[in-house]
């Protein structure tokens, strides 16, 4: 059936569709859902446990070891790693790629599953096993809730007031608190006093804890109602817990005669926040899934503004990240390059094809466009980076069906024939090469839109895209674009007979072409020549996996050595925020210590709670002054903080690496381990490329080791239970009860006054209470001896082997620097069960790229079937194949002249130019065969053919060259629009020359200078 035939039949008709369809793709335009960055899947869960007391090896053995081999048993797992820490198991799991986002809730339950059963084989004193499957939770509008006289109790009320308020808008799914202290009771009292009034901490401590159970007291009947009972007696205030009554029968005081009893928080904190230098809390919001992230922000907005009436005095709300604003902000940017290209797009048509023409080509785009965003609507695509991104790649193919339409039915014109005629001529002669070129050109992205894992994921909207959109195309190039050339297109007035191929322009490539195929074979190695020096170019080019984002952030990640105070380390963060913050171009600090903050965006790296660490979010008024900005703080912090392991980075765009090489070693022995690793840390120090080097377990911390003795405890009526806890009551606290109030569970903690508190120094004078005996004892009692040992504070393993990562960054090319390293570490001699695994961004790389490798050669063959579809031939796809290599040619130089690195998305590029270039050869020898069946001589048809395609490959070409334009000062893009730019350039000309060569070669065709 030919399409066209029909469309000309069918004008009404199709003169309806056309609106309905350009109509839905405007209302679609308007509700389609709107994100910065496409969503990929974390398919990663925690599973966290407790096991107060235990050091790092015992965690390890006892904890870690059990919960790894209970989740080992499933076969959903990829991987699983660990890091065990003093009191704290924290096990990290990844799922397959395989599995999508709707089978994860099944296997999250099964998860749960493995380890509830593990539970009963857990040691006594660890806690129960937590799995967090919502480790990917992004809450993309994070704020910072400041008050300079306010306590942090303070703080949280009006957080807790926001949270009920906020959670009823519309597209919020929950709300987190980041930096909230823990308020508690400290019940301070007097070992002295309480030994003169013969009372023991026993008594106190059982008071405390049963006085304010919530405890059933039974119900009762009364005429037929059944009615419950509840006594009072629960602690109504702070000062009702300082009247209680303590002692026997005989013998009573109140608890405040003994003990003094006051409101604080827990010391130290569990992680602290600031912002702009003041105490906060940080307040984060996350989006339903499948909720629309911009319509939340508004919702979010309006009410905040309504309720900023009831806000305390003095308390401010502050925005750290507001996702919903950075969306609009990217879209519209995109959106404007897409409004750009197609603009470009439209002038280059008319210049080469007059005015009416290109305007008629520029319509039947915008309404390709706009089916396109009917489509996405349909399929539930948003409007982000990838998506738009391909929709502006795919521009000069869009145009690329309609230019070779209306150029055959223009030339047609031209040459006499009515316009009907040449319209359904047309479109059956070149319909069915066109749609198989169109197919291959979809085919060249197929292998990224079914590659498994998150980089798949994340760049999926691009296939998805190119594939609507380029399907559309085609069914608009055969039935919209015949029926509007013999509507609106004018044809210059020619006298009869008149050859359109006549120009000066068609008369130089004729002669051009001409001497290439007589002397072809100086052709074929002038080629060879190119191709070598584009290969030789390519060589030098640098490599990368993503490029950073352009958002206004950058991350200053800082480590003290392991084990520093958090009041130590937040003390050096408030330094170095007070100094970023006089900087030139910042707008506000944003500071956390202890640990990472919330995931406000998806490639937020977070790290797992440890004192010594610490994170400021720096926001600037312009993203391009971050690398000034960077430099500035780096050399701040190497100057004014030696002993601490800063690392100054910009926020990622898709799945990062905070640490670009990683040597993993494996094996039973942690000596051995971090020997292996000391010398390839020692390596990467030698490497004048290389920064932020370190080890993953970091700096071994000291211990300090009382020596129980049983025998002299045993003698004396103390238990090693008892020697923990007095040790706990005298440095920490001891927990010994809960105070309600409202809905918050407050807890009390029993210490020592601030005069008694023993330091580390005097520990000696701790004294230890019996159980038994009733009474204290100096601890020298108890202990043989008191000495300072050193143990690893981190254990980290990696599918259940003990594992030592030697890390850095690079100052310049990452995989230039790993490449240089690589043979003097992969030299380290390996005792027998020891491994070496390159982690970081090469892992990364090649777990992102060999879905590509695998997928990508059946890509190609289905390309060439598709090609020897068309042609029932097999020497003319290997034809057209051979201009792929062509490319690199471009590719090469263009990459090494930009200085833009090779990535993944380059990598995206390339699979696409070489759609281009076989559409391109496609339409070429498909013009060939058709000259060749009229009956024209050989040599005659291949020139003839090649002149009369070299306008609509030039325009075809130069439209997804100068369309890319916009594209180029995108980080994200860029490599993607070197690539496709530089590689096409070259690469059409060279194909509007070899591939007539070539084919005169494969069929033995002579030169005729008659024919010329």
């Amino acid at each position: 059936m030919n399409l066209a035939a029909f469309a000309l039949r069918r004008r009404t008709v199709m003169v309806v569709l056309i609106i309905l369809f350009t109509g839905a793709g405007i209302l679609s335009y308007q509700r389609i859902g709107r994100l910065e960055d496409p969503t990929f899947t974390i398919k990663t869960a925690l599973v966290s446990t407790l096991y107060p007391g235990a050091s790092p090896s015992e965690v390890e053995q006892e904890v870690t070891d059990v919960i790894e081999e209970a989740i080992q048993e499933m076969g959903e797992v990829k991987e699983i790693y660990s890091t065990s820490r003093e009191g704290l198991s924290v096990v990290y799991v990844d799922m397959k790629d395989t599995y999508t986002h709707e089978q994860l809730p099944q296997i999250w339950d099964e998860l749960r599953k493995k380890i509830a059963d593990s539970q009963p084989e857990l040691p006594p004193g660890a806690g129960h096993s937590v799995v967090n499957d919502d480790f990917g939770d992004v809450y993309g509008l994070f704020f910072a809730i400041t008050g300079e006289d306010k306590t942090y109790a303070e703080l949280k009320d009006y957080a807790d007031q926001l949270k009920t308020e906020l959670l009823l808008c519309r597209d919020v799914a929950k709300i987190e608190f980041w930096g909230t202290q823990q308020e508690v009771l400290y019940a301070e009292f007097d070992r002295a006093k309480l030994s003169e009034l013969g009372i023991t901490p026993e008594q106190i401590y059982g008071t405390l804890q049963s006085q304010n159970l919530v405890e059933r007291s039974g119900k009762v009947e009364i005429d037929g109602e059944y009615v419950r009972i509840t006594p009072t007696g629960e602690f109504q205030s702070v000062e009702a817990i300082e009247d209680l009554l303590i002692g026997g029968a005989e013998s009573l005081v109140k608890l405040s005669d003994i003990c003094e009893v006051k409101r604080g928080y827990i010391d130290p904190p569990g992680n602290m926040m600031r912002f702009n230098g003041e105490k906060a809390i940080g307040f984060g919001i996350s989006t339903v899934d499948g909720g629309n992230v911009v319509n939340m922000g508004k919702a979010v907005a309006e009410k905040l503004k309504a309720l900023k009436s009831e806000r305390p005095e003095g308390i401010e709300l502050h925005r750290i990240y507001y996702q919903s604003k950075i969306v609009n902000e990217a879209v519209n940017t995109f959106l404007l390059n897409l409004a750009e290209a197609v603009a470009i797009v439209i002038i280059l048509l008319m210049i080469f094809m007059g005015w009416q023409s290109g305007l008629l080509i520029g319509v039947i785009l915008l309404m390709t466009i706009l089916c396109t965003f009917l489509g996405m609507y349909l399929m539930d695509i948003d409007l982000q980076k990838i998506s738009l991104g391909a929709l502006i790649l795919s521009l000069g193919m869009l145009v690329d069906n309609a230019i070779v339409v209306a150029d055959g039915i223009l030339v047609k014109v031209e040459k006499g024939e009515r316009r009907e005629e040449a319209a359904v001529d047309m479109v059956r002669t070149a319909g069915m090469p066109l749609l198989g070129a169109t197919l291959v050109a979809i085919l060249a992205f197929t292998a990224i839109g079914f590659a498994p894992g998150s980089v798949g994921e994340f760049c999926r909207s691009l296939f998805y895209v190119m594939a609507l959109s380029l399907s559309i195309s085609w069914v608009l190039a055969v039935t919209a674009t015949p029926l509007f050339c013999i509507w609106f297109l004018r044809i210059p007035n020619t006298e009869e007979g008149f050859d359109p191929y006549s120009r000066p322009m068609y008369r130089r490539y004729r002669r051009l072409l001409h001497a290439a195929i007589k002397y072809r074979w100086l052709t074929l190695a002038a080629a060879g020549l190119a191709l070598a020096g584009g290969l030789y170019f390519m060589g030098k080019v640098s490599q990368s996996f993503f490029p950073d984002s352009t958002k206004p952030y950058f991350y200053v990640n800082f480590w003290k050595p392991e084990g520093t105070h958090i009041n130590r380390t937040s003390e050096d963060m408030r330094v170095i925020e007070k100094y970023i913050s006089t900087i030139d171009g910042v707008e506000n600090v944003s500071t956390f210590a202890g640990e990472g903050t919330l995931r406000f965006i998806l490639s937020y790296e977070y790290q797992t709670p440890n004192s010594s660490y610490g994170q400021l979010l720096v926001e600037v008024d312009d993203y391009k002054k971050i690398d000034r900005l960077k430099e500035e703080v780096k050399k701040y912090l190497v100057d004014n903080f030696p002993n601490a392991d800063p690392m100054v980075q910009k926020i990622g765009t898709g799945p990062t690496v905070p640490y670009k090489i990683e040597a993993r070693f494996r094996g039973k022995d942690p000596k051995v381990l971090h020997r292996l690793a000391d010398k390839a840390v020692e390596v990467m120090r030698e490497s004048a490329g290389a920064k932020n080097i370190r080890k993953d377990w970091r700096q071994r911390v000291q211990v300090i080791r009382p020596e129980f003795s049983e025998n002299q405890a045993h003698r004396i009526g103390v238990s090693r239970s008892d020697l923990a806890s007095s040790l706990q009551w005298n440095f920490n606290g001891l927990r010994v009860g809960l105070y309600r109030e409202r809905d918050e569970l407050i807890p009390i903690l029993s210490r020592p006054p601030e005069d008694q508190r023993v330091s580390a120094e005097n520990i000696e004078k701790v004294q230890v209470w019996s159980s038994t005996a009733k009474s204290y004892f100096p601890i020298r009692q108890v202990v043989t001896e008191i000495k300072p040992e050193w143990e690893w504070p981190i254990i980290e393993r990696f599918n259940r082997q003990k594992s030592v990562k030697a890390q850095c960054n690079a100052s310049g090319n990452t995989e230039a620097l790993r490449q240089e390293i690589a043979e003097k570490i992969e030299a380290i001699e390996l005792p027998p069960g020891y491994s070496l695994e390159w982690e970081g961004e090469y892992d990364s790389t090649q777990e992102a790229q060999n879905p590509l490798k695998k997928a990508f050669p059946l890509c190609m063959l289905g390309m060439f079937v598709i090609v020897v579809w068309i042609f029932n031939s097999v020497r003319k796809p290997l034809i057209i194949f051979l201009t792929i290599p062509l490319s690199v040619i471009g590719i090469g130089t263009g990459l090494y002249l930009m200085n833009v690195p090779f990535g993944f998305m380059a990598i995206l590029g390339f699979l696409g130019l070489s759609g281009m270039l076989i559409k391109n050869a496609i339409v070429l020898i498909d013009q060939i065969e058709i000259d060749l069946n009229s009956g024209k001589e050989p040599y005659k048809a291949v020139l003839d053919s090649s002149v009369s395609r070299f306008r609509p490959v030039i325009m075809a070409a130069g439209t997804t060259i100068l369309g890319m334009a916009p594209l180029v000062p995108q980080p994200l893009y860029s490599g993607m629009a070197a690539t496709i730019m530089s590689g096409l350039f070259a690469a059409t000309f060279l194909t509007l020359i070899l591939v007539p060569v070539q084919y005169c070669i494969f069929y033995r065709i002579k030169t005729d200078e008659s024919k010329l």
